[in-house]
């Protein structure tokens, strides 16, 4: 922990932790909560780095083809420490889907209630959501680690549409999960050039300009990576075939298949890299007001 300490610091990254060592004997729950939101940003980022690593591995004909969160979940599960690994993953993004519950419900970023600032929370709920639905199927693995060849994310996704489909207006419903993917992806682009990811950072300014570069490299291929997932989705509602639909597995893939398919998937693949980069950073120096329980 020193010399990692020592690294840190010589990055201009500080560590939190004697803060949050003050917290704990201060307001132990709250240093909690905390920590844990912490901890789920160092899962977010792992889930990207192992999905940009396959996918650049994909795109060297190193790995048989790029893969999801799931996927890549999967992957970690063929290694002799995988069970601890995909525990540790799934408490964490536990932790991140509360984080967003606190962002959301709580207000824990201090946004306000302006229209943009409830739109920004509305999507910090259905994040929440997102990554506590991706930590029940991590632990869905866990409990089927004796055959995880058995999980597939397009598999996944094509049974969830299906069932969608089958819904009273089911097809409008999908519809609407692709256009909102969508509007995510194509918001993740934007966002990479209109936001100031380093604002909110503990850390020196040199720091937080070179960190932002990376932040702004990752949000862009994770929108040039969702975008095509809210297309195929929003297809599969409108034709009602849920064949249609694939995860982020299948546009990776799709990418990779495309014109210049293997320099699109690596820099895809790299920026994916960047973002789980940028994530785990970011809990480690990210400002928190975390609400008293």
């Amino acid at each position: 922990m020193a010399a990692l300490g020592d690294v840190m610091a010589a990055l201009g990254l500080s560590p939190p932790i004697d803060r949050l060592r003050r917290r704990f004997a201060h307001a132990p729950w709250t240093a909690l909560l905390e920590a844990a939101a912490r901890a789920g940003y160092l899962a977010r980022g792992v889930v990207y780095l192992s999905i940009g690593a396959i996918a650049l591995l994909a795109a060297l004909d190193l790995w048989p083809r790029a893969e999801g969160a799931i996927g890549a979940m999967e992957a970690w599960g063929r290694w002799p420490a995988g069970l601890a690994l995909l525990w540790l993953v799934g408490l964490g993004l536990y932790g991140f889907a509360g984080w967003r519950a606190l962002q959301s419900l709580f207000d824990a970023d201090r946004l306000g209630a302006s229209p943009r600032a409830l739109a920004c929370r509305a999507g910090q709920a259905i994040s929440g959501v997102t990554y506590a639905g991706l930590a029940v199927a991590v632990f869905g693995l866990i409990d089927a680690i004796a055959d995880l060849g058995e999980a597939d994310d397009q598999a996944a996704t094509r049974e969830a549409v299906a069932k969608a489909l089958e819904l009273p207006l089911g097809g409008l419903l999908v519809i609407s999960v692709g256009l909102f993917v969508l509007g995510a992806g194509v918001g993740s682009f934007i966002r990479a050039f209109a936001d100031h990811f380093g604002r909110g950072l503990d850390c020196e300014r040199e720091t937080r300009s070179w960190l932002g570069g990376l932040a702004r490299f990752g949000y862009a291929a994770r929108g040039v990576a969702l975008a095509p997932v809210g297309v195929l989705l929003a297809s599969a509602g409108f034709t009602a075939r849920a064949s249609d639909a694939k995860g982020l597995e299948g546009a990776l893939n799709l990418l990779g298949r495309g014109p210049f398919g293997e320099s699109v998937l690596a820099l895809t693949a790299l920026g994916l890299l960047a973002f789980g980069a940028f994530a785990i950073v970011e809990g480690w120096l990210r400002r928190m007001r975390v609400p008293q329980p």
